[in-house]
């Protein structure tokens, strides 16, 4: 099965990196009560952590290592696009290099914190995708509805449309991974 290369901001992968692995955090207070006994406090979703390694190899190793550390020298958080995850808004918070970089050949480790915008544990119905043309700013935009089983990631490859130019003209999408079924998705023309 051949996947899609991995993407953070601008940044897109040569090859997929050979490890990954995500982490989910649920943050716990536990407070001591008299007798020995304890309770326990719910406090919520941590971060998810993905991390992985990988390495580049060819006459160009080191350069790429280079594009990707400038990648992890810009500020802000951006979607990091992997081909088996959620899209993610996350910070790159590590990237190391695990052996001494030789001119042809890099083994690196990653790591990125997911910045939390909610989640959502909700089912989606069954049911079609409907389209509509209304009036844009250069003439006509398509309007897709969100069916059951879509992904913002779907919708973008389906209409052959940049995930991130479709959320520049939906500003309302604030986590990509948060749609539901009915909710009205721009497509830019």
């Amino acid at each position: 099965m051949l996947l899609e290369p991995m993407r953070y901001k601008d940044y897109i992968w040569p090859h997929n990196p050979a490890t990954y692995s995500i982490t989910y955090e649920r943050q716990v207070a536990v407070h001591k009560v008299p007798f020995g006994r304890y309770y326990a406090q719910d406090l919520g979703m941590g971060c998810r952590i993905m991390r992985g390694q990988g390495e580049f190899a060819g006459g160009d190793a080191y350069d790429e290592f280079k594009r990707l550390a400038s990648v992890f020298y810009s500020d802000g958080p951006g979607l990091l696009i992997h081909p088996l995850w959620q899209i993610s808004n996350a910070y790159f918070t590590g990237l190391k290099l695990e052996q001494e970089p030789l001119p042809d050949y890099v083994r690196y480790s990653f790591e990125f914190r997911e910045r939390y915008d909610g989640y959502s544990e909700e089912l989606a119905a069954a049911g079609g995708p409907a389209e509509q043309a209304v009036p844009g700013r250069g003439g006509q935009e398509r309007v897709c509805a969100v069916a059951g089983g879509d992904t913002l990631w779907g919708i973008a490859k389906r209409y052959d449309v940049a995930l991130e130019e479709l959320l520049r003209v939906n500003p309302g999408i604030k986590n990509p991974n948060l749609i539901r079924v009915g909710d009205k998705v721009v497509i830019p023309c």
